[in-house]
């Protein structure tokens, strides 16, 4: 019955991992992406709808930051790492 046990571990630790603390990816600005650049790479990246995505432009060109998805690590850290491949700054604080 080790098989089962070592299931159950693994189903725990899934769990665990999907219901972490939650975190957010905070996009910060920069004088290299357009608007259209940073809209589009929201609504593909992170299922912003197009409204929404120009407001997080916005803030972030005001603010110098904005936060534009939640979940925990395991969830943003893919979609973190999608922002940064298409030359956005982000991070997951």
């Amino acid at each position: 019955m080790t098989g089962s046990h070592e299931w159950e571990e693994a189903l725990l630790e899934e769990v665990r991992r999907e219901t972490g603390p939650v975190r957010e990816i905070i996009l910060h600005n920069d004088d290299v992406n357009t608007f259209d650049h940073v809209i589009s790479c929201l609504m593909e990246i992170c299922g912003h709808e197009p409204v929404q995505a120009e407001q997080c432009a916005w803030i972030v060109h005001h603010n110098g930051k904005c936060s534009v998805k939640r979940g925990t690590f395991d969830q943003l850290e893919p979609q973190c790492t999608s922002l940064l491949n298409q030359g956005l700054s982000a991070d997951i604080q």
